[in-house]
C-alpha cells in the first residue's frame, strides 16, 4: 500500500504473527460455522422442493439486510473500544460497552416492529408478485425469524466488544455450540415434527438467542478489559459522547450495509422475476460462494481491531503495516480456498435437491463469483474496515452506495441477463469500490 521500510519494534502497539493468527483463526472457523448453518437450512430445506428453497432464500438475503446492519453498528463500537484499548482508557472502553448494548438493542426492536407492521407487503415491495407457494414460505420464514434480531443484533454486539479485545476464540466457541443446535433443530422440526419451513425458521431462532445469552453473559466477567456491569447499568448515566462516536463510524456503516443488502435484494427481485430456477440456482450459488469469500469476512472484522488500536495508540505507521500485512493473509487464504472449491464443486453439488437446469446455472454463478473474488475481494471489503477504523467511514459509506446502485443495480437492469446478468454486474461494482478506495487510501492514510 505504502512504500516505505517498517521495523517493527519501533511501534508503539505491537500485533506478532502469532497474535494475528490468534485473533483471525477463531474468526476464520466461526465464520466457516455460520455459513454452514445457512447451508444446512438450504440443504435440508431443499428437499420440501424449489419453492421452499426460493422462499427461504430471498427471506435470508432480506435477513441479511438487517443483520449486516446490525453487524456495522458493531463494527462502530469495536472501533471506539479497540481505540479506548490502544490509548490505555479502560474506563472508556467499559463505558463504550454500555453505549453499544443500548444501541444495538434500540435499533434490532425498531427494525423488528416495522418487520411485524409491514408483513408480506415487505415481500411484495421487494419481489413483486411471487407463485403463491414460493410467497407463502417466505412470510412464514420472515415473521419466525423476526423474533431473533434483538438476540443477533446484541450477540454482535458482544462478538464486536470481545474481538475488540483480541478475544475471537469466545464467539468461536459459540458458534460450534449453536451450529450443533441448529442442526439438532432442523432435524427435529423438519423431518420428525415435520414443521417444514417454520421448522427451519424455529430451530434458528432458538440458537440465535442461545448464543445471545452465552456472550451476553460471558461479557459481564469484571476481569475483562471491555465488560458490561449489569449490576450499575439503570443506575449510570450513558455517555453521551460515546454514543456519538460509536453512532459517527455505526451509523455510516449501517447505511452501507443496509444500501448494500438492499441492492442484493432488488437485484434478486430481478432473478425472482425470471422464475423458480432462477432463483433456486440463485440460492444454492449464493451459499457455496459465500465459501469462497469466507475468510475475508474474518480478515475485515481482524483488521478493525489491529487498526483502530494503532490508532488509539497514536501510531499511523503501525495501522499500516498491520492493514497491508492482513491483507496479503486475506489474498492468500481466498486462493486457498477457492482452489478446494472449484476442485470439489461437483461433489458439493451433489448436496443439493434442486432441478438439474437449477444446479447447472448454479455452477456458472459461482464460477464468475468466485473467480474473481479471489483478485477483487480483498481490496473492495477488507480494505474499507481499515478505513473505518481510521476514521473514514463516511467516505466508505458514500461510495459503496453510488457504486451499488449505479453499477449493480442500473447494469444489472440494462444487461437483462437474470441471474448471470446480475453476477457481472457485482464484479462491475467491486472493481468501482477498490480504484476509489485505493486512491482514497494513498491520499489520506499513506500520507500521515
Amino acid at each position: 500500500m505504502c512504500a516505505e521500510k517498517i521495523d517493527e519494534r519501533e511501534f508503539k502497539i505491537q500485533f506478532t504473527r502469532h497474535a494475528l493468527v490468534a485473533l483471525i483463526v477463531p474468526l476464520i472457523i466461526e465464520q466457516i460455522l455460520g455459513i454452514l448453518m445457512g447451508i444446512v437450512d438450504t440443504m435440508m430445506v431443499s428437499g420440501l422442493g424449489d419453492a421452499a428453497v426460493s422462499g427461504v432464500s430471498l427471506v435470508d438475503m432480506l435477513c441479511a439486510l438487517f443483520i449486516n446492519m446490525f453487524g456495522a453498528l458493531a463494527t462502530g463500537g469495536a472501533v471506539v473500544a479497540s481505540r479506548a484499548i490502544g490509548a490505555g482508557n479502560p474506563e472508556r472502553a467499559k463505558r463504550s460497552a454500555a453505549g453499544l448494548m443500548l444501541i444495538c438493542l434500540t435499533a434490532s426492536l425498531a427494525i423488528m416492529c416495522v418487520v411485524y407492521a409491514a408483513d408480506v407487503r415487505l415481500i411484495r415491495l421487494l419481489y413483486g408478485e411471487l407463485e403463491a407457494d414460493v410467497s407463502q414460505a417466505a412470510r412464514t420464514y420472515l415473521l419466525v425469524s423476526a423474533v431473533s434480531f434483538p438476540f443477533i443484533a446484541l450477540y454482535n454486539g458482544a462478538a464486536a466488544l470481545f474481538r475488540s479485545m483480541g478475544n475471537s476464540k469466545i464467539s468461536m466457541t459459540c458458534s460450534i455450540f449453536v451450529n450443533v443446535l441448529n442442526v439438532a433443530g432442523n432435524a427435529l422440526c423438519i423431518y420428525v415434527f415435520h414443521l417444514g419451513v417454520f421448522g427451519a425458521a424455529l430451530a434458528t431462532v432458538v440458537g440465535r438467542i442461545a448464543a445471545c445469552v452465552f456472550l451476553m453473559i460471558r461479557l459481564g466477567d469484571h476481569r475483562l478489559a471491555v465488560h458490561m456491569d449489569y449490576r450499575r447499568l439503570f443506575k449510570d448515566k450513558i455517555d453521551g459522547a460515546i454514543v456519538r462516536n460509536i453512532l459517527s463510524v455505526g451509523i455510516p456503516g449501517s447505511l452501507e450495509s443496509g444500501t448494500f443488502q438492499l441492492g442484493r435484494v432488488l437485484v434478486l427481485g430481478i432473478i425472482s422475476a425470471c422464475g423458480t430456477v432462477q432463483i433456486a440456482a440463485n440460492a444454492v450459488a449464493n451459499n457455496i460462494d459465500s465459501f469462497g469469500v469466507m475468510p475475508g469476512f474474518a480478515f475485515s472484522m481482524a483488521i478493525v481491531t489491529v487498526v483502530g488500536q494503532c490508532v488509539g495508540a497514536g501510531d499511523m505507521r503501525a495501522a499500516r503495516f498491520y492493514a497491508y500485512k492482513i491483507m496479503k493473509y486475506c489474498y492468500a487464504a481466498l486462493l486457498i480456498v477457492n482452489i478446494g472449491i472449484f476442485a470439489g464443486l461437483s461433489f458439493i453439488m451433489g448436496f443439493y435437491s434442486v432441478s438439474a437446469e437449477a444446479a447447472d446455472l448454479a455452477r456458472i454463478l459461482i464460477y464468475i463469483h468466485n473467480g474473481f473474488a479471489v483478485l477483487l475481494w480483498t481490496p473492495a471489503f477488507v480494505l474499507p474496515n481499515a478505513m473505518k477504523a481510521t476514521g473514514d467511514a463516511k467516505f466508505v459509506m458514500v461510495v459503496s452506495m453510488i457504486s451499488m446502485f449505479v453499477f449493480r443495480v442500473l447494469l444489472s437492469s440494462l444487461l437483462g441477463m437474470g441471474a448471470i446478468g446480475v453476477w457481472c454486474a457485482m464484479v462491475v461494482d467491486w472493481v468501482c469500490r477498490i480504484m476509489c478506495f485505493w486512491i482514497r487510501w494513498k491520499k489520506t492514510v499513506c500520507r500521515e
